[in-house]
């Protein structure tokens, strides 16, 4: 492996990269004109990775079945264009998918490592926590593997059962020195990977497989990236912030939708980066509301809904009207058959902004 890095990063110049994004393409960072072609999330990813792999030939992708194009086929047709010296297939190892993707990184390239469900996320999780995420900081940023960026498919799928359908992110928002962004849409997916991709920090990226081929909207063809750490208020109201991200977004405008047909104002926001995470455009909703509920997939206790919780309460105490309210999966194993009574549904969240309302 390390004459295969060594050859790998033989070309490419040494990189210094800053601990912040300002050192990226700025004129890059903006929202996409409207219009485009209509895509599904799978293509634009497909779409985000084609341009990275074309527009920096620094940039490898890698990982299980990748040069096949995938299980979902995300990377379908990458290998045949790019090559594969730069899209690959690896050992059906994930700790050295994400060690191999730590020293390519550190030797100034950009990494895209693959891992197949986030559910075998795990065998590769010291890489994560113990390696990649201190790189920068052992060394007293004198090298770094910011290069790197890690996808995985997440959430439920609907037929998952407990191995294929979990929702670690929770695990990752924990360790400094990494970032953890989760898109809601192919619009946003698009623009969101190439940002991390060419961040200056290793990412985490989680694609919700549910909407891989469910969620269609209009993708701009273009080169395009969207600030991470940055909330979106993706509807404006008055009586309840409800916060969430993911493929749980279209569950919660469905609720939101509801409460609006019975009178209340809910001002719907996609928090998109979980580390760091915009505290103040949930904190200036919140003021402006009086009422927080948080939803996410993965199980309530321990879940990064509590973070924004604890935050929200610290940062809001005297303005609060009613108890933070918390609409998540339970504290199980991801079900098979009993996948409907787990997940956060539009009922559940619409009961919960009705209760928080009123209490």
């Amino acid at each position: 492996m390390a004459s295969a890095l060594r050859r790998l990063g033989s070309a490419a110049a040494r990189r210094g990269l800053s601990t912040a994004c300002e050192d990226t393409k700025k004129s890059l960072f903006q929202l996409p004109q409207a219009g485009g072609k209509s895509s599904n999330l799978c293509s634009a990813i497909n779409q985000a990775l084609h341009i990275a792999l074309e527009s920096d030939p620094r940039s490898y992708l890698f990982g299980e079945d990748v040069s096949f194009g995938g299980v979902f086929r995300c990377t379908t047709g990458l290998a045949d264009r790019y090559g594969k010296s730069r899209v690959f297939n690896t050992p059906l190892c994930e700790q050295g998918i994400v060690g191999f993707g730590i020293g390519l990184a550190a030797m100034g390239n950009r990494a895209i490592a693959e891992i197949q469900f986030a559910d075998y996320i795990f065998p590769a999780f010291d890489q994560i926590v113990n390696e990649a995420s201190k790189f920068r900081y052992r060394s007293g940023n004198q090298f770094n593997c910011g290069g790197l960026t890690i996808r995985a498919p997440y959430g439920a799928v609907g037929h998952g059962g407990h191995y294929h359908s979990q929702s670690p992110e929770a695990f990752f928002c924990h360790v400094p020195g990494i970032k953890v962004v989760i898109p809601r849409s192919p619009r946003q997916a698009k623009g969101l990977l190439l940002s991390c991709i060419r961040d200056p920090n290793p990412v985490v990226f989680f694609e919700p497989k549910w909407l891989y081929r469910q969620a269609i909207e209009e993708v701009p063809e273009e080169d395009y990236m969207l600030p991470l750490s940055e909330a979106e208020v993706i509807r404006e109201g008055s009586d309840i912030t409800v916060v969430g991200w993911g493929a749980q977004l279209s569950i919660m405008e469905q609720a939101c939708a509801g409460a609006e047909k019975e009178g209340i104002s809910c001002e719907l926001i996609d928090l998109k980066t979980l580390i760091p995470w915009d505290k103040e455009t949930v904190e200036a909703s919140v003021r402006k509301t009086g009422r927080l509920l948080i939803s996410h997939e993965a199980p309530v206790t321990g879940g990064f809904g509590a973070e924004i919780s604890a935050s929200i309460v610290e940062r809001c105490f005297l303005r609060l009207e009613a108890p933070v309210a918390r609409i998540c999966g339970l504290d199980t194993p991801f079900p098979l058959v009993f996948e409907p009574f787990y997940m956060p549904t539009k009922n559940k969240i619409l009961d919960a902004i009705k209760a928080t309302v009123n209490y």
